[in-house]
């Protein structure tokens, strides 16, 4: 089964006083590396969901953000009385060492970190599993939209692999003529200089031309790389380095390809060819 690395996922469920909602979002990367963005109170089952996360996902960089809501009528607003008295004593202690200072600004001094908070406790024995259970639930959909992801990536690489099939075959059918065109183009360049050559010698070069011409080893290895890209992509998995591995090893051949070409069409194919694996190279690394 191939996977894609980017999908995104949102679960949410509630209890009697709070919303619970996870949102999963993947995107590629080399190593599967999991962001959490949770309340405080609740950083105690982080370790579990981070290994329940491993535990399925293999590659990608996932944020994972858990929201907890209180439902209308459960928040009450509770003034943190012990930091205000703190507070204004030491902006007491401010006026007399410097009294052009003016008197604070009530809104300010509520803006002051841990002032306020609500009064309500999110210590309910149910949020614990409530927030696993929904973590799991949205994991779940990640994995199954990265599944539709990757079967359509699947299906785009294939179509990729055919086109350089296609290429391949008509790439042997145009170098079968090398040795031939190269004996025209001689033979021209001859007439025009009105010159001529032993007749032994120019089958040698010729022969040479067609050697240092001849491409039948690389493309016996494209045709070798996407047979095994074929075998990756239907294999388990993972498929994502490899198939980007495979996709180097194309680009190397093809560029191969490009240095020797000595027909006009066979290069227009090469450049065909080059256009065709950097769509794949483009695919691959999305793959998990």
């Amino acid at each position: 089964m191939v996977y894609s690395m980017t999908a995104f996922a949102r679960s949410q469920s509630e209890t009697e006083r709070f919303q619970l909602v996870w949102e999963l979002k993947s995107v590629n990367h080399r190593f599967l590396e999991t962001h959490f963005r949770m309340p405080d109170q609740l950083r105690g089952i982080e370790p579990g969901l981070r290994e329940l996360a491993r535990a399925h996902l293999k590659r990608g960089k996932v944020d994972c953000a858990f929201k907890l809501d209180r439902k209308a009528g459960e928040v009450t607003i509770e003034l943190n009385r012990p930091l205000l008295l703190q507070m204004l004593a030491i902006l007491e202690q401010v006026r007399r060492d410097a009294p052009e200072i003016s008197s604070p600004n009530p809104m300010d001094l509520l803006r002051w970190p841990g002032m306020l908070g609500d009064s309500g406790s999110i210590d309910e024995p149910e949020i614990v599993p409530a927030s696993r259970s929904l973590f799991e639930q949205a994991l779940t959909d990640l994995l199954a939209h990265r599944q539709r992801e990757g079967s359509g990536l699947k299906t785009a690489i294939n179509e990729r692999l055919d086109d350089i099939d296609t290429i391949i075959g008509e790439l042997k059918s145009l170098t079968l003529n090398i040795p031939h065109e190269l004996q025209s183009r001689i033979d021209g360049r001859l007439t025009e200089l009105k010159a001529s050559i032993d007749p032994a010698r120019l089958e040698q070069e010729v022969a040479l031309l067609a050697q240092r011409a001849d491409v039948s080893e690389e493309l016996d290895r494209l045709a070798i790389h996407v047979e095994e890209a074929r075998s990756n992509l239907s294999g388990p998995g993972p498929h994502g380095r490899r198939l980007d591995f495979l996709s180097q090893e194309l680009n190397r051949e093809a560029n191969t390809l490009g240095a020797k070409s000595v027909l006009a069409r066979a290069s227009q194919r090469v450049v065909d060819l080059k256009v065709i694996i950097e769509q794949i190279r483009e695919q691959v690394q999305n793959i998990e």
